[in-house]
């Protein structure tokens, strides 16, 4: 009797819990005719209709390791921000340095020209050795700017990013203005619409284990550790 009223009593507080998790998942959602963002009750689930595949993508860590992080996200979307800022560092600190994961970024770029804009400069910085710099650089410059479709993501901004890393800034343009990597940029689409059945960002997969939403890092944490555990 005395162990139901506890179980009584620890109820409210789980489901409390949970629901504090569940609001502070955000995504941007293509489920609805215009593109919004929301509140998406995040799933975690085993298996899609395809997997992601690492093909000329830019692996950041050990490339020997057995588990991946494929990130799918749009470098105008708050919530991809919110992730890159609050769990993602973390995410490379304590298990793609010390050589347990390794890393793939794929770039959803489906919230508009600016958003494909970006994800061909940053595949351009690749073509220097410097993608997850400018990675990094693109997600600092428009968090910092804090808003969306207002034009902050322009040639002026991508030249002045590959400067900042010592890039050659012709190279880099003439890249750009080529739209060299327009059909990459695509193609990267393309493998999230098979692999999930509603499109949002941020979308991770842990191998082929799929979160979609910006939770905290602990959330990502722990379902690294369940699939390094089962290897």
């Amino acid at each position: 009797m005395e162990n139901q009223r506890e179980k009584d009593r620890l109820l409210p507080t789980s489901i409390l819990i949970a629901a504090i998790l569940i609001a502070g998942a955000l995504i941007y959602s293509t489920g609805a005719k215009n593109i919004k963002p929301e509140k998406q009750n995040a799933q975690e689930t085993a298996q899609r209709p395809s997997k992601p595949q690492i093909d000329d993508d830019v692996v950041l860590g050990n490339p020997d390791a057995t588990v991946t992080v494929f990130i799918f996200s749009d470098y105008q979307c708050p919530f991809c921000g919110k992730f890159f800022q609050e769990a993602e560092v973390l995410i490379r600190k304590n298990y793609v340095e010390t050589g347990k994961v390794k890393m793939v970024h794929k770039d959803l770029a489906f919230l508009g020209p600016e958003s494909k804009a970006a994800a061909q400069a940053a595949e351009c910085a690749k073509d220097q050795g410097k993608y997850w710099q400018y990675h990094d650089a693109l997600f600092e410059a428009e968090i910092k700017d804090s808003q969306e479709h207002n034009g902050n993501l322009n040639k002026n901004l991508f030249g002045k990013i590959a400067s900042d890393l010592k890039m050659n800034v012709n190279e880099f343009l003439s890249c750009f203005d080529s739209q060299k990597y327009a059909a990459e940029v695509e193609k990267d689409i393309q493998e999230a619409q098979s692999a999930m059945e509603r499109i949002s960002t941020p979308t991770i997969f842990i191998n082929d284990k799929m979160i979609q939403g910006a939770y905290p890092y602990n959330a990502f944490s722990q379902a690294i550790d369940e699939v390094l555990n089962k290897k």
